[in-house]
Parts: C-alpha cells; sequence; structure tokens
C-alpha cells in the first residue's frame, strides 16, 4: 500500500458558516448531531467520510485543544483557530467535514494520469504536489470528456506494461483486469473532481496526501495556513 494523494473539494459556504460559530456552538452541534442538515450533499462518486465520523475526528481534536491551551469559547471557531498552535490540523477536520467529497489515489499511480493530463514527464514525486502543476491539471481537464481520458490512461498503462516486457494476459497475471479497472475508475473521477472544482463558485479544491502536515494543504490563499491568516 502507497501513500495517498488526496484532491478533498470543500464547499467554502459551508465552511465559513462553521468557522463564523463560537466554539461552544459548534461543539453542541457536532456532539448532537444537529448540524448535519448543512453539511454539502456527498458525491457518490468521490471518496466521503460520514458525518458520524467526521463529527468524531472534530470533538476529539477540540477536548484535546482544550486540555492543552486556552480556548475563548464564546468566540468564533476561526479566531480560535488563528490563536492556537495547531490550529490548521482543527482547520483541516473541518474541511472534510465541509467537503462533498475527495479524488484520493496512491501517489504512485498519480504520475500516470498526471502525465497523461498534462502530456509530459512529472520528475519527482514532490513536482506532483505543486501549485504550477495543478494549474495546469485543471486547465486541460476541466470539462474533458471522462470516458475518453479514462481509455487514454489504461492504453497508456499497457504500453508501458509492454515497454517493460510486463505481460497483458490476464490468465498469467490475475491482477491486470482488477487494476485496469483501477485506473479506469480512478481516472474518470478525477476529471470529474477537477470539473466541480472548477465550475461551481462555492467549490474549491485541497491539494494534500496522507501524513502531510495540515498546514502544508492547499495553493495560494487556499494553503490552511493562509487561509487562517486572512
Amino acid at each position: 500500500m502507497g501513500i495517498e494523494m488526496v484532491l478533498l473539494l470543500v464547499d467554502i459556504p459551508c465552511l465559513e458558516k462553521i468557522l463564523s460559530s463560537t466554539w461552544q456552538d459548534l461543539y453542541s452541534g457536532l456532539e448532537k448531531g444537529s448540524l448535519r442538515d448543512g453539511r454539502p450533499t456527498q458525491d457518490e462518486q468521490l471518496k466521503s467520510i460520514f458525518a458520524i465520523d467526521a463529527e468524531a475526528e472534530i470533538l476529539d481534536w477540540m477536548d484535546e485543544s482544550v486540555k492543552e491551551q486556552t480556548i475563548e469559547q464564546s468566540k468564533s471557531v476561526k479566531i480560535n483557530l488563528q490563536a492556537i498552535t495547531n490550529g490548521e490540523e482543527g482547520l483541516l477536520k473541518i474541511m472534510h467535514w465541509a467537503s462533498p467529497g475527495a479524488w484520493e489515489v496512491w501517489e504512485g499511480r498519480a504520475f500516470l494520469y498526471l502525465e497523461m493530463a498534462l502530456g509530459e514527464s512529472v520528475n519527482h514525486v514532490e513536482d506532483l504536489y505543486t501549485q504550477w502543476l495543478w494549474d495546469n491539471i485543471c486547465q486541460k481537464l476541466n470539462g474533458y470528456p471522462q470516458a475518453e481520458f479514462a481509455s487514454n490512461v489504461c492504453l497508456d498503462w499497457m504500453d508501458r506494461r509492454k515497454q517493460l516486457g510486463e505481460t497483458l494476459d490476464e490468465n498469467l497475471d490475475p491482477k491486470i483486469i482488477p487494476t485496469y479497472q483501477a485506473h479506469e475508475s480512478a481516472s474518470t473521477k478525477l476529471v470529474h473532481a477537477i470539473t466541480r472544482w472548477q465550475t461551481e463558485p462555492d467549490i474549491v479544491g485541497i491539494l494534500g496526501r496522507e501524513h502531510l502536515d495540515a498546514p502544508k494543504w492547499g495553493h495560494g490563499e487556499m494553503n490552511l495556513r493562509q487561509y487562517l491568516q486572512s
């Protein structure tokens, strides 16, 4: 199992509503489940976290933060996040709550999809996360026919296997069909996620990876550290 690359879609009005509430009101609402009606509709094509799990993640983080630091209960969540040392971690958990879903893929496989979209090679894993690369990915995949992109990705994958001398005979390698289907699904969902990000004014994409420190998620003004300081 490899590291997961994550493109998290976030509903900004939902996020800002949560951040403008008081710490006490957010805690109470999560604890009672009374905020669920305001959560974005979960996208069936993307990976989602169940409401109860998202609530538990945020509540656990809030409990730990209260133990370690002074939290002003009557002030807005964002003000508190700005004031505490691990505010970006809390913000990331809240973003998962305010998300309709995420595109997730093994980092090693991401080369296949992103290089196909770019039309050029990506040299290093760190390059997969650069703002320049994702600006280009968004430009090229926004509205791209999903089936066509998936077909191109799968053909490229098969060509790479041939060049490495690997078999494409499913009788010799039973993983061929499941892997083909996984590439087809992941590339289709990537186009879907990018198109939502680029065409829906309330949706933004926050790029990160498994185990990445929260302050390093997102680019530009949507970098989590920058967002809290705005």
